[in-house]
This record gives C-alpha cells, structure tokens and sequence, in this order.
C-alpha cells in the first residue's frame, strides 16, 4: 500500500438539505489583503468573535484577525443546529484572513479553538432576513466518531486474524518448494491486505514491511511469476509471515484516529486508480483490478460503518453508492485480466467509474471531520 496523498485544501462540506461547497481556508492561501474591509472579527481567548457589527443575512466576507499568542482555528456556528457556515484553520498570532459566507435568518456566534485552550464561543448574532443559508455542515464530535472506530477496529482485528491464517498457509508452500500452490495462495492472501481498508495509517512500519514496492508481497509477487528459485523466495515469504504476525500482536496498541476514517474513503480508491487501474503495482501475476476490487471492499467496509454519522449530512451518498456499485460490475467483470490487456474502451469506462466514485467521496472527510465544541 502506497502512503496516500493528501486531499486539497479546499474540499466540499455538505449540509443537510442539499450538497454545497465550503471553502476552507488558510492564512497562506490568499491572504494578503485580509486586513482591508470591514467586518474584522477578533481571535484571542479574551476577545473570540468580537467585532461583529453591521449584522446582515447574504453572502460576505469577514476578515479574522488573531490578536493572541497562540494559533487557533475559528469556525462560524449557527447555535442550536451546531451546523458550521465558515471554517478557518491555522491563523496564526498577528495574522489576519478572511471567510467568505452565506448566512441566511438565525442565531449565528464565531468559536475559537485555540492551542491548549477549550472552546470559546464568541457573542450570538441574531440575523434576519429573506436570503437564503449558503454551505454548512452538522458538525462531528469526538463522541460522534469514537464508537465507528471502536467497531472499525474490531473488524480490522478480525481481518488481520486472517491475513495470518493466509500469509502462513503461503509461507508453508515456499518453504516446501511447492510455488504452485504458492502462486494459487499468494492472491487471497494479498486480497486480504488490501480489503482491511481505513487502518493503513495506524499500521505504522507495517505497511511497508507487509506491501511496499521492496518488500512483503510484492518482491514475492515478482519472483513467483518470474521463476525465482524456492530458496530464493523463502527469506521473502518468512518475512511477510513475520511481519503479519507482528502486526497482530501490536495492533492493541494501534489506534485509528477518527478523522481517518473519513480520510480513506476516499484515499483506498484514489490509490487504486493511481496504482491499480494502471497497472502500475503488477510484478507478474497480472491482478491489479483484483487488488482494486479488494480495496472497493474495503472503502465498502469504512462506510457502512460511518453510515449512522454520513448518512444524516451527506445527501448525495446513494450517488456514492451507485458508482461504487457501478465499479464493482466492472471490476468483477475484468477480473484476472491484466490491465495491458484491457481494450481501450473498457479502460475508459473504469477510469471514469472510479473518477465518478471519487469525486462523490470527496466531500465525506471534511463532512467527519472532527471538530470541537468544547
């Protein structure tokens, strides 16, 4: 597995009633006149939400200007709904930036999450008026999310349980010479890797130990279908055995964050497209869209977990379901084929299923992204 990028800076958000798009922004991305123009609200743990005059419903812009000594994060809050309008991360001490929004009627009170300090909610805005809310989205809780990784854990322990049932079974073929039945047994036990999903970040030096480019299954991968000798496999073929099992005695002490959740519905299948639906990760065996269905099982797994969190804020997920689903037919339909093999056309329509999938996850890590309230 493939350390995954990082998503944009500015990503959707999604309120309730309909899909939108909320910019995040960055005291680096554009901010050099974030100084002019009023309103100027204040960022301090004294003075959070300060300065808010001239109250109106529309679309605006206010500048944020942090007068304290510490960084903080500020969000714009409607109170009651804790539905969030506007989200700026990272402004610094004596820095200023703007967040551009579109409030419609209600109460509405800017909160500071500032280093080493709780939540602070600034002084509530009453705003009337005809004009119609723009982007927001339900904010998440720690609270929200800590049950979804405690059930995505459980399933991890009981995937990686299996891996090492599969990896042993193929260390057993290698070291008895028998590379027939290890080639017959290397694909499950791959598939069993790249089905487990969300927990990628959380298992450290494992990754790459397990599935880099140098070791574990795909140096393996190379010398079974290239007609390695079995001793020369066998070094190969006990290491990953070993690393799986290491894997499972130190995954107690492995958590997953929450906000990786979110993060890797979209970042298992981005990763198959870059390096699956190329072909790009092939050393012989010639079943990357294998691989690439075993990670749509897994971007499967994390959302039907986070499903009680998505499902209230997010809309379009039947739009996500019906291009995973979509992808699945075709991925199902090619499996065993090598993607050099695939006709052009079939090509295409794989590309733009997963590019569809993609661009309908998007939006699902900064809709769970955790945010304090307190």
């Amino acid at each position: 597995m493939r350390t995954p990028r990082p998503l944009p800076a500015a990503i959707a958000l999604v309120g309730v009633a309909a899909v939108v798009t909320v910019a995040v922004w960055r005291p680096w991305e554009g901010s050099a006149d974030a100084a002019s123009g009023p309103p100027q609200i204040t960022v301090s743990r004294s003075q959070c939400g300060q300065g808010w005059t001239d109250a109106k419903t529309g679309r605006q812009t206010f500048t944020l200007r942090n007068t304290g000594d510490a960084a903080a994060e500020v969000d714009l809050v409607e109170l009651g709904s804790n539905k969030v309008y506007g989200e700026l991360e990272g402004l610094g001490p004596n820095t200023s930036a703007p967040m551009d929004v579109q409030l419609g009627a209600g109460q509405y009170a800017f909160r500071c999450l500032i280093e080493d300090t709780d939540a602070i909610t600034g002084p509530s805005v009453t705003l009337t008026g005809d004009s119609k809310s723009g982007p927001a989205a339900v904010a998440v809780t720690k609270n929200d999310m800590l049950p979804l990784v405690k059930q995505y854990e459980a399933a991890v322990a009981s995937g990686v349980a299996d891996l090492a049932a599969k990896t042993d079974k193929l260390r057993g073929d290698v070291d008895a010479g028998n590379l027939d039945a290890a080639r017959a047994d290397w694909l499950p036990a791959h598939l069993a890797y790249n089905s487990l999903g969300a927990a990628y970040d959380a298992f450290g030096d494992f990754a790459d130990k397990i599935d880099g480019s140098d070791a574990g299954f795909h140096p393996l991968e190379k010398g079974l279908w290239h007609n390695a000798a079995a001793g020369d496999l066998k070094p190969i073929a006990d290491q990953l055995a070993d690393s799986v099992r290491g894997l499972a005695d130190d995954l107690p002490n492995e958590q997953v964050d929450p906000n990786d959740l979110g993060l890797r519905a979209h970042e298992i299948m981005e990763n198959a497209l870059q390096f699956e639906l190329t072909g790009e990760n092939d050393q012989g065996s010639g079943t990357s869209l294998n691989t690439a269905l075993a990670n749509l099982d897994g971007t499967a797994k994390v959302l039907a977990i986070l499903d009680p969190v998505l499902q209230p804020r997010y809309p379009d997920l039947p739009q996500v379901r019906k291009w995973a689903d979509r992808t699945r037919a075709l991925l199902t339909a090619h499996q065993n084929t090598p993607v050099g093999q695939l006709d052009q056309a079939t090509r295409e329509q794989l590309n733009g299923a997963v590019g569809e999938l993609l661009e309908k996850l998007a939006p699902v890590a900064a809709i769970l992204e955790v945010r304090r309230d307190s």
